[in-house]
């Protein structure tokens, strides 16, 4: 250390072997920490003879400590995302702002009332924006894009490629053919289509494919209902849904017309939704690991705020299926 040069936290952080943001949150009183690690980390800080710094303690004062987090309130996955987030923020001394996306609140709506709440990063669950307001919304504060496949950014997604492939080859291994797609929309709904179309192309089944255009909710799945058993495209022994809300809203549709799941066809999710769970539903789907995705967003954030990172970050993890009741053998014949 040079001589006359003040003690910082990070030269603490260092002699205990700690991050910075955890000496941070010791010396502000945050719940967390050990007793053990609090100990040392005191311990040290008298042996070096630290001083805060009392501008930077001034400063500190001014924070917020709050992370605005931007969901669809209708989206069951999301609902299930924000209870994880609220955890692990509480871990690191962050307290969580709920910013509401409904069909009046649109999400730029959303993004200044959070800012107007002073929240000091946003992490935003399934984000339907442009890449170029993402970027531009992070060059105001730290944002961090969840589900969503963006460069210059900070991401931490799912691969669904590799999720819809799966769901691909489960409705294979049961001897289905004749899968559609039930899709969204924006850039998450052209990622799953396009992993639709990838794993179907792979086993060999490119006549075979079908979709019919969705918007990730319940409210287009009677006419796709329609569309697969009246339209001019062949029947189909499957359809794998966008997303669980929208497989929902195909299995409704299915039995108003008198069709048997999974005897008739096979109907398949993605999220693995609360929904999903229920015993009435028992949807095949695909888990996004929500509680690791909303512990590396916390991360992501906090590490920008608490730590000065100012790398881009993207964090993808492997998804995983999910086999439930409303997938079957396909009818021979």
């Amino acid at each position: 250390m040079n001589a006359g040069r003040s003690v910082t936290m990070q030269d603490i952080a260092d002699k205990v072997g700690v991050s910075k943001a955890l000496v941070s949150m010791i010396f502000r009183g945050v719940p967390g920490p050990s007793a053990e690690t609090k100990a040392r980390v005191l311990a040290v800080a008298e042996e070096m003879d630290y001083r805060p710094n009392r501008t930077a303690a001034l400063l500190s004062l001014r924070r917020t400590h709050l992370i605005g987090v931007m969901t669809d309130i209708r989206n069951a996955f999301h609902a299930e995302m924000v209870e994880h987030m609220v955890a692990e923020a509480d871990k690191v001394g962050y307290e969580v702002v709920l910013g509401a996306v409904t069909p009046t609140h649109a999400e730029a709506a959303v993004m200044e009332t959070l800012l107007d709440f002073r929240c000091e990063a946003v992490v935003l669950l399934g984000p339907a924006a442009s890449d170029v307001d993402l970027r531009a919304w992070a060059g105001r504060v730290p944002i961090v894009a969840v589900g969503r496949r963006i460069g210059g950014v900070d991401a931490v997604r799912a691969g669904d490629s590799r999720g819809m492939s799966d769901v691909v080859d489960h409705l294979v291994s049961l001897g289905h053919s004749r899968i559609a797609h039930f899709s969204g929309y924006g850039s998450i709904g052209k990622d799953r289509q396009a992993g639709y179309r990838r794993a179907m192309h792979r086993h060999g089944l490119d006549e075979h494919m079908a979709v019919v255009e969705g918007d990730f909710t319940e409210n287009y799945a009677p006419a796709a209902v329609d569309a697969f058993l009246d339209g001019d495209i062949e029947p189909h022994t499957a359809i794998v849904a966008a997303n669980d809300r929208s497989a929902v809203g195909l299995l409704d549709a299915l039995q108003r017309r008198g069709v048997s799941v999974p005897g008739d066809i096979s109907v398949t999710g993605y999220d693995d939704s609360t929904l999903a769970r229920m015993a009435h539903i028992d949807l095949t789907t695909v888990s996004q690991e929500p509680k690791e995705q909303a512990r590396r967003a916390i991360s992501a954030a906090t590490s920008r705020l608490d730590d000065d990172r100012t790398e881009v970050s993207s964090s993808v993890l492997r998804p995983r299926l999910v086999v439930r009741g409303t997938t079957g053998p396909a009818e021979r014949g």
